[in-house]
């Protein structure tokens, strides 16, 4: 199929699938790319290539990249405590928690969204104006005060709460807002200067709106579904094309050195032994039989947010889904990875 055929069969695949959202892929010098749907059902603004999306929890790479510049120039290391790096209490933590038991998933801290226990992330802004929640300090009434929800260094079990403290700790340490350092130093180098931590209500031009369909067909935007700005855990907004840009920095060394690029993709823990699905603090990743490392694998899920994005080191594929929906983007994802 040529390049011409493939865009056609995209472009089959997201009308059959309604999707809404976009698309880029990129393997040696072929590249795809589209978009369908709306952005703003009302204006009935089609969402495009340059279209912004919010990414939820794919932006936690971004957060995991900050930690490991502050390792790399000495500030802390994997193995600082928790304790040692934030002038916050939290009575009932334990006290050997450390970055790397944060930046894995295992610190066994109270997740203020616990995924295993809720499956709708809406229900936290029924008696918490989602409205105050701006900065990674915003949270912490969700969980300062509660207690370890498994032990220190147990099995992975992923965590929201590690990731806002990690964004704490990346405050006190430089004295820097967290979504400034990110945009300053991640964004700003990888050139993905549509990128960013926008409010929801105060979003720039060409960024889409979340949308949810409720039981009736009817659709509603997430603007009061989840906190008005993102941080540390998820929340940022991108365009397919800069997630294009950030792999291609992160691998050519530009936002870390080839040491600690190294040390940010390594397999960390187990998450699903018989799938060979591991967890570094770049994210999850599948392993082959070989143990060598087959793809990269970023995922968010948030009210009317859905991305889903894979990274071949072999053949340094990349394919990035954003949609503006619940749905769909693992879908499209996987017809792109087949005819790739």
């Amino acid at each position: 199929m040529d390049k011409e055929g493939k865009l056609n069969y995209l472009k089959e695949k997201q009308e059959e699938r309604l999707f809404s959202g976009a698309y880029y892929a990129r393997k040696a010098k072929e590249t795809l790319a589209g978009s369908n749907g709306f952005a703003n059902r009302s204006e009935r603004i089609d969402n495009q290539i340059n279209t912004r999306f919010a990414i939820a929890s794919g932006s936690k790479i971004f957060t995991a990249i900050a930690i490991c510049k502050l390792v790399e120039d000495g500030i802390i290391s994997f193995d600082s405590k928790l304790k040692d790096c934030l002038d916050v209490e939290f009575p009932y933590f334990d006290k050997g928690i450390t970055i790397h038991h944060l930046l894995t998933h295992t610190s066994g801290v109270y997740d203020y969204f616990n995924e295993d226990i809720m499956d709708d992330f809406e229900l936290l802004w029924k008696s918490r104006p989602m409205y105050h929640i701006r900065s990674p300090r915003d949270f912490l009434p969700m969980f300062q005060f509660e207690k370890m929800q498994a032990n220190v260094n147990s099995e992975f079990q992923y965590n929201n709460t590690g990731y806002i403290l990690l964004g704490l700790i990346i405050e006190q340490v430089t004295k820097c807002n967290f979504t400034e350092f990110v945009e300053e130093r991640i964004f700003h180098k990888a050139g993905m200067k549509n990128s960013g931590y926008f409010e929801m209500d105060c979003l720039p031009e060409r960024t889409a709106l979340g949308y949810m369909e409720d039981s009736e067909g009817t659709w509603k935007t997430n603007l009061y579904s989840l906190p008005v700005k993102g941080g540390p855990d998820g929340g940022a907004y991108v365009t397919v094309e800069d997630r294009i840009k950030f792999w291609k920095a992160l691998m050519n060394y530009q936002l870390l050195s080839k040491e600690m690029t190294h040390i940010l993709l390594k397999p960390r823990v187990v998450v699903v032994a018989e799938d060979n699905i591991y967890y570094g603090y770049c994210g999850y990743m599948e392993l082959g039989d070989n143990k060598q490392i087959v793809k990269y694998i970023q995922m968010g899920y948030d009210p009317g947010v859905n991305f889903r994005e894979v990274y071949y080191p072999d053949t340094k594929t990349i394919i990035a889904v954003c949609s503006n929906e619940q749905d769909g983007a693992y879908e499209l994802l996987k017809e792109i990875e087949n005819i790739l």
